[in-house]
């Protein structure tokens, strides 16, 4: 029986090796955690679906072209186009554009011939359909022996690559120091052209190999993919090819044990299998965090020969003179928003209008812990779901008003961020925003699904607040509620900006080393950091679930911790303008866009994932870049004048 259920993990933990080898020669090549690797992996299954199984063309060339052509193809544009020009940028900026691509390659894709329609049954690279090895009651066909050789001679041939060929040489010293390869004659550009056409190629052999083991060909299997891979990638260090493999096979044998040693009717069962890669990680990054972050994650040594940034972009628009004559306009020009809006707009857009501006009082969390502090979190959706469920499971059974639940979610989130502030002690950069991301796994697959929680895919009531004789359900006095709300939000991070605290987040944000030379516990500013964004977050969050007046664990997922990231760093991550902004766009360009019959809709994911790309240009965020220009056009006409 042992036996039986370790051979049959063999395949599911070669997959999880497979995806994160792709991860690793992206990461060990470019500095990149390329999180679109699910995206490239769709992008040639699709491409294979159509010109074998649709087209019907031979395997060979369907496979040719889907995994060879397209690969070498992606990669370059990739490399020519983006990442190039981002080899000694930071973790968020590398971390943004990743993210970007992975919300718009599959856009782009499902809006060609390639990924139009409903994909069942997509065909093997070997026979079709997949045939068992020793006949009935084997434990292995055909495919899955497939994904076995595949994993086997790429992690094989990747570690011969590296160690033992001029390409593997030059390959690690670009990655070192592009400058300095540049000096000793290596040709950068071409060397990394190569790396990310390597990468590719893999991405679509992933592709295509692991597409027949799902049944349909769809973006969210790949992407949910590459998530549990990333465990195994880490348990490799992002650079090990044998560890990597190990910690897939790990993985995949792990969960087959997990389903036949324990009860299948259990909710913990159900719960521990899927959930297992995210502990592993956790595991992973609290034991193994100071030694893993040691490493150099991407950057030149030789940056610093470059000429400084512009002010503009190193500062972003935290405008200390002016700072609370800012926020005083700020105030004023809201409650302008709120007097026309109630005059004006109609039902259904001022419920939309309490939805951005309960988003908005999420999207502030990032501005305190990224903007202010530096630190990432890829975990703030699901904060945000904690206090939206807690207002919701104590108005329901215990007849709290939700203005009470306000604050009950804000406490329960702020505790929950303070364990998330954990491995923020021993890690940072990538190795932070992947915990990060485990600790929100982990809340979404374990605790998000009991009926005391979030009530799994059911979800729970979150009525409208009762003050009194004071009735906030009708739509017109609960979006003057919420923007109440966001404006103390905002008028509190304003405060905090320019407080001692303020500028101890800064200084963390600026340089850990220099904070901790001038006598600032680091430590202790970010816990604090953490802390207060996750009550903020678990604040906005009742607001937001109130909003709704029904939420479920679907409304809080590990994509919407990613894309509302991207979004506010788009928007400009540093300001309260920028999580307005974020807001604002979330609800109603979508909304813009499904007018004239929702011809328009399928747009809003390719617009997001390229407006991700802007983020490399202005980092400083939409928000702070049009106010400037705004700013200089004003004065130049004003010297015309």
């Amino acid at each position: 029986m042992l036996a039986h259920t370790i051979v049959a993990g063999i395949p599911f933990g070669c997959v999880y090796a497979l995806v994160g080898l792709g991860l690793v020669i992206t990461y060990r090549a470019a500095g990149v955690f390329n999180f679109a690797f699910g995206a490239q992996a769709y992008l040639s299954a699709a491409v294979f679906y159509s010109t074998v199984h649709t087209a019907r063309w031979p395997v060979w060339a369907g496979g040719l072209v889907a995994i060879v052509v397209s690969g070498v193809g992606v990669g370059l544009v990739l490399d020519r186009g983006l990442f190039r020009y981002l080899r000694s940028a930071s973790v968020m900026v590398k971390l943004v554009v990743s993210l970007g691509l992975l919300v718009a390659i599959p856009a782009v894709v499902q809006s060609t011939g390639f990924g139009s329609g409903t994909k069942l049954a997509p065909p093997d690279l070997g026979p079709t359909p997949a045939v068992l090895l020793g006949g009935p009651g084997a434990l292995l066909d055909t495919n899955q022996l497939a994904v076995i050789v595949a994993t086997v001679v790429i992690a094989g041939g990747l570690s011969g690559l590296f160690r033992w060929t001029n390409f593997g040489l030059r390959l690690r010293a670009v990655v070192e120091s592009p400058r300095l390869a540049q000096l000793a004659g290596v040709n950068a550009e071409a060397v990394g052209s190569g790396a990310w056409v390597v990468s590719s190629i893999i991405a679509g052999l992933a592709g295509v190999l692991l597409a027949p083991l799902y049944g349909e060909v769809q973006a969210m299997d790949f992407d949910t993919l590459v998530v549990a891979a990333i465990a195994a990638a880490v348990v490799g260090g992002l650079s090990s090819f044998s560890l990597t493999v190990a910690g897939g096979l790990l993985l995949g044998i792990g969960q087959d044990l997990i389903t036949a040693y324990l009860p299948l009717g259990s909710t913990f069962t159900q719960s521990l299998r899927p959930s297992l890669p995210f502990i592993l990680l956790v595991l992973v990054l609290v034991v193994a965090g100071p030694r893993l972050s040691q490493r150099r994650t991407g950057g030149d040594p030789m940056a610093g020969v470059d000429p400084p940034p512009d002010m503009a972009t190193r500062g972003g628009a935290e405008g200390s003179a002016g700072g609370w004559r800012q926020v005083g306009l700020g105030l004023l020009a809201g409650a302008a928003v709120v007097g026309v809006g109630l005059v004006v707009l109609p039902q259904y857009w001022l419920f939309l209008a309490s939805e951005c501006a309960a988003l908005a009082v999420v999207y502030c969390s990032f501005t305190v812990l990224t903007g202010m502090g530096g630190q990432l979190s890829l975990c703030q959706a699901e904060l945000a779901g904690v206090g939206a469920f807690a207002a919701g499971q104590l108005a329901i059974h215990d007849n709290l008003s939700v203005i009470a639940g306000l604050a009950v979610g804000f406490g329960l989130a702020l505790v929950l961020g303070l364990v998330v502030a954990i491995p923020a002690l021993r890690v940072s950069g990538l190795y932070l925003a992947l915990a990060t991301f485990a600790f929100g796994l982990l809340i979404d697959n374990i605790g998000f699904s009991p009926s005391w929680s979030g009530n799994g895919t059911s979800g729970i009531l979150v009525p409208r607040p009762l003050i009194g004789p004071v009735s906030f359900n009708a739509t017109r006095p609960f979006f003057v509620l919420t923007v109440v709300v966001l404006a103390i939000v905002a008028t509190g991070v304003a405060w905090l900006r320019h407080s001692t605290a303020g500028q101890y987040l800064g200084a963390v944000r600026g340089s850990e080393l220099a904070a901790a030379s001038v006598g600032i516990n680091v430590r202790r500013v970010k816990v604090v950091a953490f802390g207060l964004a996750a009550g903020i977050a678990g604040l906005g969050g009742a607001l937001y679930g109130s909003t709704l007046g029904a939420v479920s664990a679907s409304n809080f997922t590990f994509y919407q911790s990613l894309f509302w990231l991207v979004i506010v760093a788009i928007t400009g991550v540093r300001t309260v303008g920028g999580a307005v902004a974020a807001g604002v766009a979330v609800v109603v360009v979508p909304q813009l866009l499904s007018l004239e019959g929702g011809g328009l809709a399928s747009l809003g994911a390719v617009i997001f994932g390229f407006g991700a790309l802007t983020y490399i240009r202005h980092p400083e965020g939409l928000v702070v870049w049009l106010h400037r220009r705004s700013m200089d056009v004003l004065q130049r006409r004003r010297r015309a004048a």
